[in-house]
């Protein structure tokens, strides 16, 4: 059995982990971007309405100003709506959708190794310490590559304008000067503080070592 320092280590790991995933969870349901466009009936040059974008993470709402004639709000899935307009803004959107899935993999894989390590002897393998640390580190890795894809998709792409062209009743309209405001926050407790949190809490040395000294470390556990 692993001393009750070493429990207690474990067991602060998963519940640390535990809340960056709640928090994750909750930045997953909030607004994630707001994209403010101004619009006009196409060939008219006389910009005097205006959309807003806003989108979720599944979830969006559109919010037009005599764009291009009334306005209107209406809410909107935003994979079935995206698969109306190209492929791009589609694709890239799936796969922040696929990788913060599997930050949440990841992140309930620390914590069940976490749990295992906190009632048995710690292991120096991926059960272990390594395995704790891999999964926090690619948790945290890949939730800092969805925020860059997504902004990336939010401003690069066509996306908010494809969108709105969706809902101007087949009316060509012309668009410019777009603006987007991002909801994304990096909140304490993300998977990424979890992981630099932990790397403080285990002393971990991996290096060739006899079977002796192998058995004499797991009786001192």
């Amino acid at each position: 059995m692993p001393s009750t320092k070493k429990t207690l280590h474990f067991v602060s790991s998963a519940l640390v982990t535990a809340k960056s995933v709640a928090l994750l969870g909750f930045g997953m349901s909030r607004k994630w971007s707001e994209t403010t466009i101004e619009c006009a009936r196409s060939g008219s040059n006389f910009f005097n309405g205006s959309a807003v974008v806003t989108l979720q993470l599944f979830n969006g709402n559109m919010d037009r100003i005599f764009c291009p004639t009334f306005g209107g709000s209406a809410d909107f899935q935003v994979i079935p709506k995206l698969a109306e307009t190209t492929v791009t803004p589609l694709a890239l959107h799936a796969m922040a959708v696929c990788l913060l899935v599997l930050c949440l993999v990841f992140s309930a894989c620390s914590i069940l190794i976490s749990l295992y390590n906190s009632v048995s002897n710690p292991y120096e393998t991926y059960m272990g310490p390594i395995g704790i640390y891999t999964c926090s580190s690619l948790s945290a890795c890949l939730s800092v590559v969805t925020l860059i894809i997504f902004v990336v998709n939010v401003n690069v792409t066509s996306m908010a304008e494809d969108l709105v062209k969706l809902y101007a009743d087949n009316i060509p309209v012309d668009l410019r000067n777009k603006s987007t405001e991002m909801g994304l926050r990096i909140l304490p407790g993300h998977p990424l503080h979890s992981a630099l949190s932990r790397r403080h809490r285990f002393d971990l040395h991996v290096r060739p070592r006899s079977l002796h000294t192998e058995e004499r470390t797991a009786e001192a556990y």
